[in-house]
């Protein structure tokens, strides 16, 4: 799909919204059950200095993931 980039392309301050979740399924259910569902907004804090984990901010929540698990997750940049 057009416009489409994966969540660990975002830069910080950048704000993004869930489009899609790949990956393996016990993966994906982990993922949406921490509140990444599509149609959600997104927004990244801040990045570790090599880059791994990222904070974001969504569902007014604090979030960190590791740069493997947000190349999963597929954003439209708002």
């Amino acid at each position: 799909m057009r416009g489409e980039r994966k969540l660990s392309e975002l830069l910080p301050g950048e704000k993004g919204v869930i489009v899609r979740i790949m990956g393996p399924t016990t993966l994906r259910r982990r993922l949406m059950d921490m509140g990444l569902v599509r149609g959600t907004e997104i927004e990244v804090l801040r990045k570790a200095p090599l880059g791994d984990p990222i904070e974001f901010l969504i569902k007014g929540y604090y979030l960190s993931l590791r740069k493997e698990e947000c190349d999963y997750v597929y954003v439209m940049k708002v």
